[in-house]
This record gives structure tokens, sequence and C-alpha cells, in this order.
């Protein structure tokens, strides 16, 4: 029994799991190929980024070499950032002006790097619960199919044999053989780029901390300490 055929000729159940699992084997893929052009590069894209960005003169000459670099624009978010950041702007909103500089870059690059690691985790959550739950609703569509196939059989006339299981009962494991097509893929696409994200992840940390520590400023050394007043001898 194909999809089609659960969605047209089974009961109500039978064809809302069906529903389900297609609609979720949609989603899935959607997700999958979405997150493989976004990750196409891979951790290398991100490497050759950082190499460019060292190698600029300025930060405006920066941003334009990373446009040939950073085709899933991870970097240069962050880049910007910083530009804007150590720019001495006359303050139009308290996070321009509030704290000294080193704390006007940390929230500067903080939002630059949030807003690549959502870029990154997008979708995650979609293919784990996918993957998770699709085995058990194509379980829920055979358990459902046994009962209404041993249902119609234990009404009919002419004795139990087990060609009228086989055929009803096959059928209904197709729901199981359905879930699990759907679970497959999206638990190898959640792994493979749960390991490309977390290798990203780590060097635009890294990165980000390598700026702060180029672009801040150097702690003011500590005040010594008050001088305590010595005893005068009589």
């Amino acid at each position: 029994m194909s999809v089609l055929e659960l969605l047209t000729q089974g009961d109500g159940v039978s064809r809302s799991v069906a529903a389900l699992l297609l609609a979720m084997s949609i989603s899935s893929w959607v997700v999958i190929l979405w997150k493989a052009w976004l990750l196409r590069g891979g951790t290398r894209d991100v490497l050759r980024s950082i190499a460019a960005f060292w190698q600029s003169a300025t930060l405006t000459d920066a941003e334009q070499r990373l446009r040939a670099f950073d085709r899933a624009t991870l970097v240069g978010p962050a880049v910007s950032a910083i530009k804007n950041a150590a720019a001495d702007v006359s303050g139009a909103t308290l996070g321009a002006t509030t704290g000294d500089r080193n704390q006007r870059l940390t929230r500067a690059l903080r939002g630059a790097l949030h807003g690549a690691l959502r870029r990154l985790q997008s979708g995650q959550i979609l293919l784990a619960t996918v993957g998770a739950t699709a085995p058990f609703v194509g379980l829920l569509g055979t358990v459902w199919g046994i009962y209404g196939a041993l249902s119609g059989i234990a009404g009919q006339t002419g004795g139990f044999t087990i060609d009228k299981v086989a055929g009803p009962v096959g059928e209904a494991l197709v729901m199981t053989a359905f879930g699990l097509a759907v679970a497959i893929p999206a638990v190898l696409a959640y792994n493979v780029f749960g390991r490309v994200i977390g290798r990203i992840e780590a060097e635009l940390e890294g990165f980000a901390h390598d700026l702060l520590g180029s672009f801040g400023s150097a702690p003011a050394p500590a005040a010594p300490p008050p001088a305590r007043p010595m005893p005068v001898s009589a």
C-alpha cells in the first residue's frame, strides 16, 4: 500500500497519521537542503574569512575582502559590529555610550555572535523532533491498522486463515516503515550538522575573543593600596 492509498482509502486515524508523517518528511527535507546549502563550506569558509580579516589593512578593507569568502555571512557581522562599536559615535543610544570601550565592544560582539549562532542552530530542533517522534507516529499507525484488520477479520465468516491476516497486517506495517524512512534522514542530518556547527561555533567564539583583545583598551593598572600610617615613637 502506498502513501497515497493510505491517505485515500484508510479511515480517519490512518489518514491523519499518514498525513502527519508526510508533513514531517517534507519539512525535514526542506531543513536538510537549506542547512546543507548554508553549511556547504563548513569550517573552511570561516577559517578563510578569519585569515582574510587578519591580512587586511583596515576594517573597511576587511569587510570588502570577506565578501569573497564569507558566503554564509557568519564572520562579517562580527567585523561590522566591531567597526561600529570602535567608531567614535556621539551617542544616540545607551548601548553606544554606556560603559567603557571594552564593554561596548563586548556588547556588540555578543549581539553579532548570537545572531550567527541562531542562524546555525535554526532547524536543528525540528530535525531532532522528527527523528525522535516519527518512528512512534508510524508505530501508532501500525497498531491502529492491525487493530482495524483484526476487527474486520473477526466479523467475517469462513474461519480464521493466515491469508486473511497477512494482507491487512502487511499493509498496516507500511506505517512503521514510513515512520523509519522519515526519521532516519532527520537523525543522520542532525548529527552531521551538529558536528559542523560545533566546529564553526568554536572558531567564531575564538575570533570574537581575539577581536576584543585586539580592539579593546588595556585595563587600567590598579591603584596601589593606601599607605598605612607608621607609629611614631616617643
